[in-house]
């Protein structure tokens, strides 16, 4: 099956800190499914590094205060037409990330706490009728059969 997965959970360097959150089954996963990397963030034209931002309600915010949601929505929607493009119809995203979460996010007071949502991107996938995991549900997908 073609896999869109969160590019940082390949290894590739685009998270906020300009870090990674490689997988450790990534093999595994590479030898069942062909995974198609995207980071929303940078799609929707933002850098890295960059300044930590969580969802609040429909908007995403920076730590300092700045207004990205426009950022994310680009994303989000570049990602949307990749996947349909590569012809997934599973995406396996970063948990918690306020663009590619998936079931908990970051609450929005940059303190740690979590509370029930998804990511702008996550929540664009599943609206669209992709079936959006994250990554401690990786499992599943490495037992599913092709």
């Amino acid at each position: 099956m073609n896999l869109l997965i969160s590019a940082c959970l390949m290894g590739v360097r685009c998270r906020y800190d300009g870090g990674k959150k490689p997988l450790g089954c990534l093999e595994q996963l590479i030898d069942k499914h062909v995974l198609i990397p995207v980071c929303p963030e940078v799609l929707g034209g933002l850098p890295t590094p960059r300044v930590p931002a969580e969802r609040i309600g429909d908007q995403v915010i920076t730590k300092d205060g700045r207004n990205v949601t426009e950022n994310y929505q680009r994303g989000a929607e570049e990602a949307l037409r990749l996947a349909r493009m590569a012809g997934c119809t599973h995406a396996l995203l970063k948990e918690r990330s306020p663009s590619c979460g998936c079931g908990v996010i970051y609450d929005g007071t940059f303190s740690g706490g979590l509370c029930k949502g998804d990511g702008v991107c996550g929540a664009l996938l599943k609206e669209n009728g992709f079936e959006v995991l994250g990554e401690s549900r990786v499992q599943e997908l490495l037992e599913e059969d092709e």
